[in-house]
């Protein structure tokens, strides 16, 4: 487990940090996080597809390509959520998976299809802080998150739980929306992101607001280059990234050694 020596409860009495584009106790956000994901669990899959145009299935199986499952490997899927990352790793040949998520609705979504596609025996369920991960140092051969690290309070704590349970030799993978590096598709990017996508969740998740959010989400996630720097800071090596459809998303790769 992690060493929170020197971390207390009344040190984040008066930190701030963001929810969108506006700033909250850092206490506060988990809460307003987890209830966003209450709100969108039943339909966070219809509305991925809405939301990419269908591209986060492409990005999402290059990503379990990249991950390399194989049968001695095991997975820690943070943030997993519905499980795509998980059943796509056991469906390419990986080893054993924790799914896991802080959020219990979403988790539940991900145990009812994993029961619905047979995946029983090499998946374990776990609700997980990624700030405190419950597992030993050096367990698990891959960690991966979806589309989840821009939501964590402490993404410097999550990268360093993440570096903590890896094996040496152990990959950690991110695939996250990211920074556009194509200028000119930034007016039309925009217009899709905060004038279509927020009436789409009105419309079909009957909840604006945390589509809202979640746009706002993506800008204030880290740029590609700081987010490496991050990984870095986390004690991981041969850090790299590459882009994904002009960086609307981005792959982010760091080894544990």
């Amino acid at each position: 487990m992690t060493d929170n020596s020197n971390f207390s409860p009344s040190s984040e009495e008066n930190q701030t940090t963001d929810f969108g584009f506006r700033n909250v106790n850092s206490k506060e956000k988990p809460s307003m996080v987890r209830a966003v994901f209450d709100s969108v669990a039943a339909r966070y899959d219809i509305m991925n597809d809405l939301m990419s145009v269908g591209v986060h299935r492409i990005w999402k199986q290059i990503f379990i390509q990249e991950l390399n499952p194989r049968p001695n490997l095991t997975l820690l899927d943070l943030a997993g959520g519905t499980g795509d990352i998980s059943f796509g790793w056991l469906k390419r040949g990986g080893g054993l998976a924790y799914l896991t998520d802080i959020n219990y609705s979403m988790l539940h979504v991900g145990q009812s299809r994993a029961l619905e596609k047979g995946f029983v025996d090499n998946i374990r369920l776990f609700c997980v802080d990624g700030e405190q991960i419950c597992l030993p140092d050096r367990s698990v051969d891959r960690v991966s998150i979806s589309f989840g690290l821009r939501n964590c309070t402490h993404k410097e704590k999550v990268l360093k739980e993440a570096r903590r349970v890896l094996k040496p030799g152990g990959k950690f993978m991110c695939l996250e929306f990211s920074h556009l590096i194509i200028p000119m598709l930034k007016p039309l990017y925009d217009a899709w992101s905060f004038q279509v996508l927020p009436r789409i969740g009105a419309l079909v998740a009957k909840d604006r607001d945390s589509y809202q959010y979640l746009v706002e989400s993506i800008r204030t996630f880290p740029e590609q280059h700081k987010l490496e720097q991050m990984m870095r800071d986390a004690g991981m090596e041969h850090v790299t990234h590459h882009n994904l459809s002009g960086g609307i998303a981005a792959i982010h790769t760091g080894w544990r050694i």
